[in-house]
């Protein structure tokens, strides 16, 4: 990242208040290094224990995984937290709230073939979730379906009373079956997202190392503060999770160090590399846990799994 593209970010991170535009701990002369082993945030690696079995479950804690920016990870990773949660014991209700479909694409699901989908949980009051719900090869996790047709909901949602709140309603019956939802939003901030971040506890930014990916988290974060001072107050930034690393390029390892800078402890530990296999798990239609469960992007997703477990 040249200066001057520093500067421009350290400029609209500090105007929406992110970070103090004064010169980062990091900068100082009397900066001390953590000790022990660093890992690619340039904090100490810390282990996690494994998460401890459940013997009930519900209510579920939302989590919203946005990014107005297209094709930063959010799919990728809604698909393998939620496997590597229900691989924890945790029950997962995955909803593809993308008219694109690549949620249910990637779980192996052909879209063109459904009669039914989270489109007619919105707009159809005689449907169910149950109606709609199908589970997946993962045991645990199970998934409400979209496709093109979601498209045609925001059109049909600006004439309904409390707009913003469909998807929280609509889930309402099954909050008690799972321990987490996790949405995969569509890359853009209207209406769908705006259900989808009044409907959730958290949000998970994915992140691509990358500076036009950067250069946009700041419209974000103003639109999770409206939603959280205008419509959920509940709604707190759950983490910043880095995909699409390369540790091999200067250019990946100065975002990551400036989203660092940036967020501070809201950034996950766990960092996603830029990996072929997961362009192949949704050729397979599965997680990559299953897919390929000893390769480096499985591991990196059960260890996200922790850290949300921990939080």
């Amino acid at each position: 990242m040249s200066t001057s593209q520093h500067a421009a970010v350290q400029a609209t991170f500090a105007d929406a208040g992110l970070i103090d535009p004064s010169p980062a701990a990091d900068d100082r002369a009397d900066a001390v290094p953590a000790p022990g082993r660093m890992g690619p945030t340039g904090r100490p690696v810390r282990a996690r224990r494994e998460p401890a079995p459940l013997t009930d479950h519900g209510p579920a804690r939302v989590i919203a995984l946005c990014n107005q920016k297209g094709g930063v990870g959010k799919t990728t990773s809604t698909i393998n937290l939620g496997a590597s949660l229900a691989g924890f014991g945790r029950r997962v209700l995955l909803v593809d709230f993308d008219p694109q479909g690549a949620l249910s694409v990637g779980l192996g699901v052909s879209t063109h073939q459904l009669d039914r989908t989270v489109y007619n949980l919105l707009l159809d009051t005689g449907t169910a979730p149950d109606d709609i719900i199908l589970k997946t090869n993962v045991a645990g996790l199970d998934l409400l379906p979209s496709n093109i047709e979601l498209s045609g909901a925001e059109v049909h949602l600006v004439n309904e009373v409390a707009r913003e709140q469909t998807l929280q309603r609509v889930l309402r019956p099954v909050m008690d079956d799972y321990d987490f939802v996790l949405i995969d939003c569509q890359p853009s901030l209207g209406l769908l997202t705006i259900n989808a971040l009044t409907a959730a506890h958290g949000v998970i930014v994915p992140l691509e190392c990358e500076y036009f990916s950067l250069r946009g988290v700041a419209l974000l974060i103003d639109t999770i503060d409206k939603v959280r001072q205008r419509l959920n107050p509940d709604l707190e930034l759950e983490g910043i999770l880095a995909t699409m690393y390369d540790a091999r390029t200067l250019h990946g390892r100065e975002v990551l160090s400036r989203v660092v800078e940036a967020f501070g402890d809201r950034v996950y530990d766990t960092v996603i590399n830029r990996t072929v296999r997961f362009p192949e798990t949704t050729v397979a239609g599965e997680p990559i846990t299953t897919w390929a469960p000893s390769s480096a992007g499985a591991v990196a997703y059960r260890n996200l799994a922790k850290e949300v477990l921990s939080r």
